[in-house]
């Protein structure tokens, strides 16, 4: 059995769960809110497979930090979004990407789990660097510009 390692996030957006998944489903809309995009200004992006759901790729390559990799949602309910993520660039590790959004009165909650498995070189790396403070606060900084775009 693998074990992971989880960082998770979470925030009210002020729109409905129907809009802020139809943000997170369609990978052209990345860059309006992810915490990422704004690392490389060359960043190169590709998308493929179907405009949006099950089966949409966004691959990606930029500079050292921005690094490259492969991003393909695998599963879409009405509250759960599963993504697949693959780096090949600074290094190569494959995570799990999952959301969960849930109707809070006018507006929607909205949590962001990254699941990286632990292997040797995680675990090697993650004596030097800690995973929920490396990644958590971009995390945070995604769901704040998620919820400025949903609620626009």
């Amino acid at each position: 059995m693998v074990e992971y390692t989880v960082v998770e996030r979470k925030q009210k957006i002020s729109a409905p769960p129907e809009k802020v998944a139809s943000l997170i489903v369609d990978f052209h809309r990345w860059v309006d809110w992810s915490p990422w995009e704004e690392i490389d200004p060359q960043l190169q992006r590709t998308y493929g497979g179907p405009e949006s759901g099950v089966g949409s790729t966004y691959e990606w390559s930029g500079n050292r930090k921005a690094g490259a990799g492969k991003m393909t949602i695998t599963s879409v309910t009405p509250s759960k979004i599963d993504i697949d993520l693959d780096f090949t660039k600074p290094f190569k590790s494959q995570s799990k990407t999952h959301f969960d959004i849930n109707a809070d009165g006018d507006g929607s909650v909205v949590t962001w789990q990254v699941h990286t498995p632990k292997t040797m070189m995680t675990r090697i790396f993650g004596i030097f660097m800690n995973m929920d403070k490396m990644v958590g606060g971009d995390l945070d900084k995604g769901l704040t510009k998620l919820n400025t775009v949903a609620g626009s």
